[in-house]
């Protein structure tokens, strides 16, 4: 049976540009692995899509819904489904000397940030920088290598695979219960001071609310404990003697110190007058 719009689904992909074979993404290791792309700092599993809504581009969700669990598809995306086409008049030359003291540090094809918006330096020269602000792949055709694993249909795997997809934490860490229509989620120390923390609580609970309505209420809870007072280190103490040891050290010494001769000054005799 296809798959219909808003279904929870993993999927394992490969994309790549189809005139050049660059490799854009992928979510397996064997892949990364094969065309030197491998990252041993990175996670490689299925992604989390929710199907026909956007969260993939136009043509791969197109072809999602057409598609059943199990199925595994080659996905060819031409530039107007894809990153969009190129539009000459996003190509702008931008004095040298806007760019302040990060100037010098330009280079071409390397993407810079200028008025909010990301663009590639395609030129340097004459004072002034070409750069391009279409996005990078924009009139590229792609190909997606993809594979559907799953479809999540248990509330405990959509919570947990919402959830990671905001806090990437391993599978296990995430603990939550679900009673009386409320969720609460134990947050993992580590995460408490992660850098848009509130935003990311907020993303989460919008989709379990979107994909589970019978939740009414999300609670993270944060959970702080005392430390734990250090243990004084101790200066090792030596070795405790018995009685009976002391005891005979003591008459060896002296047993010794008898024995020892003491040569004592001679006095001289008193000459006689």
């Amino acid at each position: 049976m296809p798959l219909e719009t808003g279904t929870l689904i993993l999927t394992h992909y490969t994309v790549k540009v189809k005139d050049t074979g660059e490799i854009i993404e992928t979510t397996r290791d064997e892949d990364a692995k094969k065309y030197g792309i491998y990252d041993p700092t990175k996670k490689y599993e299925p992604k989390l899509i929710s199907v026909g809504e956007g969260w993939v581009l136009k043509g791969v969700d197109e072809a999602l819904l057409s598609a059943n669990v199990g199925d595994k598809l080659t996905i060819e995306i031409p530039p107007e489904k894809g990153f969009g086409l190129r539009d000459p008049n996003k190509v702008k030359m931008i004095p040298l000397r806007k760019f302040g003291d990060k100037a010098s540090e330009l280079r071409v094809n390397e993407e810079v940030e200028i008025d909010n918006k990301i663009g590639i330096v395609r030129y340097i020269g004459s004072g002034r920088v070409q750069v391009d602000f279409n996005h990078k792949y924009a009139g590229k055709v792609l190909v997606y290598d993809l594979e559907i694993v799953k479809k999540l249909e248990s509330d405990k795997d959509k919570v947990i695979a919402l959830i990671r997809r905001r806090l990437p934490m391993e599978e296990d860490k995430v603990n939550f219960t679900i009673d009386n229509f409320t969720l609460r989620l134990n947050l993992p120390s580590e995460y408490y001071l992660i850098e848009g923390l509130q935003i990311i609580k907020r993303a989460i609970s919008n989709d379990i609310f979107k994909f589970l309505p019978q939740i009414k209420k999300v609670e993270f809870i944060e959970t702080y404990e005392q430390p734990k007072p250090k243990e004084e280190v101790k200066a090792p103490q030596a070795p405790i003697e018995s009685k009976a040891e002391v005891t005979t050290k003591v008459e060896e010494k002296v047993e010794v110190g008898t024995k020892e001769k003491v040569a004592k000054p001679k006095r001289r005799k008193k000459e006689s007058t």
